[in-house]
């Protein structure tokens, strides 16, 4: 008996409709899955056996074909073990279902049912799709009522399905389930906290960074505009403290970025959804990430680092020791705001609007410029290090910042900084005032309407035009350096940008090489 039922599966950050038909046929017993089915789909047949198994019915010992249609779309991931195990049931005639249903989730070879990456945008193509009643892991009901177009039922076990799919009439008794031998605990769907925090332990306040004035200034201008940042610094100056502080100054996401930070945690599986996404995501990656970590890929298209950044912060710690390729794939979503990636017979385009703030050491040994008597680099060594930021990646970094060291003065001292509260709320005046005057960041503006926003009169030009001859800025350099005059005008509560607001903006325009220099003075 042939028997169809209704899945889904992801590519990228999509959900793909599939129908499930399994034909239970008499001859040699047998199990294939055909339809481009990836490894941890053809592994599927030793799950599904096992599950219909301990869950009380019959395995038929039958010729068992499953057709994933469509099927020139390659499939990948467990979503749908489920329906692969419902269709057998259906076509050995041990199962009789009423309606239309649509089957997600992964099993256990002792029947249950359990979480499966990617759940809500599955569900919304299932819902696009015209499906109106779904069968989900009982674990993953609050991220599957996220899709309000669609009645999601939980079910924690595979007999759990069953008794929800089948008439009233169908009911017969199932074969007595064989006795099992637990000795662990189940610990599938258990995996991490519902919203994890970025960093362990509590986010650090702003006011816990002492001293560092300048860095603390251009971190509130490159949050409140959403521009790149740069912190150049010695050991211990507090580059990693300040950032830290990043998650506690972002304000929340608006509905439609939410929604998107959403299916990206959704798809990235790493823990339970439980509601929107409300927090901008903060990503810190250690600098020995892989070029297919940071960008995204591998044989299951997932997303990297980069879009698990979206609307967000991607922190890279002691950038030179990432390796250039991985710096290098940055260039262009940082100017696109995507990243498309292409592999054999398939390709897609994740989000990649982050903010990138990165932070390194002005030599090897971290002490040029600031004491001679503990930096031993040779000057060709700390250009060296310094170089292996390109060029180019350099030229889309907006706000470049030295640390110095901190006197212990300044760390001891009973004056207390302004706290995050305080910065927090200027940064979210200044982003709102921003999308109503354009509909985006700053960091987002170019040509006619970064000129228009800007509101340059003649005498400001000018000064513009000198700022960038003396600094030898390149035209993306310059229109950047444009884009945070604009922001720091903004802070300011003004309409256009003045000549002190270029000033400003042009301080924070400075090579690695230089960089390192001004930590002296």
């Amino acid at each position: 008996m042939l028997a169809t039922v209704l899945s889904a599966t992801l590519h990228g950050l999509e959900g793909r409709v599939i129908r499930v038909e399994v034909d239970v046929a008499p001859g040699l017993p047998g199990f294939s899955i055909v339809g481009l089915p990836d490894a941890a789909l053809q592994e599927s047949k030793e799950r599904v056996r096992g599950a219909i198994r301990n869950a009380g019915f019959i395995y038929p010992p039958r010729r068992i074909t499953a057709n994933l249609a469509p099927a020139d779309l390659r499939k990948a991931g467990a979503s749908l073990d489920l329906a692969i195990a419902l269709g057998i049931l259906l076509g050995s005639e041990q199962v009789r279902a009423t309606g239309r249903w649509a089957l997600l989730g992964e099993l256990s070879l002792g029947g249950e049912v359990r979480r499966v990456p990617g759940l809500l945008p599955m569900l919304a193509a299932l819902a696009r799709r015209g499906a109106r009643r779904a069968i989900v892991p009982a674990d993953g009901l609050a991220e599957a009522r996220l899709v309000s177009d669609l009645e999601s039922l939980p079910a924690s076990t595979l007999a759990a399905a069953v008794d929800l799919v089948r008439g009233p009439r169908s009911r017969r008794p199932r074969a007595q389930a064989p006795q099992r031998v637990e000795l662990a605990a189940e610990t599938a769907g258990q995996t991490a906290p519902a919203e994890p925090a970025a960093w362990s332990g509590d986010l650090p306040d702003l006011s816990d960074v002492r001293g560092q004035l300048e860095a603390r200034r251009a971190l509130e201008i490159a949050l409140a505009g959403g521009h790149g940042l740069l912190l150049v610094g010695p050991p211990g100056a507090g580059k990693t403290l300040l950032a830290r502080t990043i998650p506690g100054l972002l304000p929340p996401l608006g509905d439609r970025e939410s929604l998107s930070a959403t299916v990206v945690d959704s798809v990235a599986g790493e823990h339970p959804i439980t509601g929107l996404v409300r927090r901008p995501p903060f990503r810190a990656p250690h600098h020995t990430i892989s070029y297919a970590g940071m960008v995204g890929g591998g044989p299951r298209l997932s997303p990297g680092e980069v879009t698990m950044a979206d609307y967000g912060v991607l922190f890279l710690d002691e950038l030179p020791e990432f390796d250039r390729d991985v710096l290098e794939a940055l260039r262009e979503p940082l100017e696109d705001g995507h990243v498309a990636i292409a592999r054999v017979g398939r390709a897609a385009i994740f989000p990649a609007r982050f903010q990138l703030v990165a932070a390194m050491n002005p030599c090897p040994c971290g002490y040029a410029g600031t004491d001679s008597s503990r930096c031993h680099c040779r000057d060709s060594l700390v250009e060296r290090y310094a170089e292996r930021v390109s060029g180019p990646l350099r030229d889309r970094i907006d706000l470049w910042v030295t640390m110095p060291r901190v006197a212990p003065a300044a760390l001891v001292s009973r004056a207390e900084p302004e706290s995050s509260a305080t910065v927090a709320a200027r940064i979210a005046s200044c982003r709102e005032r921003q999308v109503q005057r354009r509909g985006r960041l700053n960091s987002r503006l170019s040509g006619r309407a970064l000129r228009g926003a800007a509101r340059l009169g003649k005498m400001e030009e000018r000064r513009l035009v000198a700022l960038s001859e003396l600094e030898g800025l390149s035209a993306r350099g310059t229109e950047r350096l444009l884009r945070v005059a604009r922001t720091i005008a903004d802070l300011a509560e003004a309409e256009s940008v003045d000549g002190a607001c270029l000033e400003e903006a042009a301080r924070y325009r400075s090579p690695a090489s230089v960089a390192a220099q001004r930590l002296a003075g």
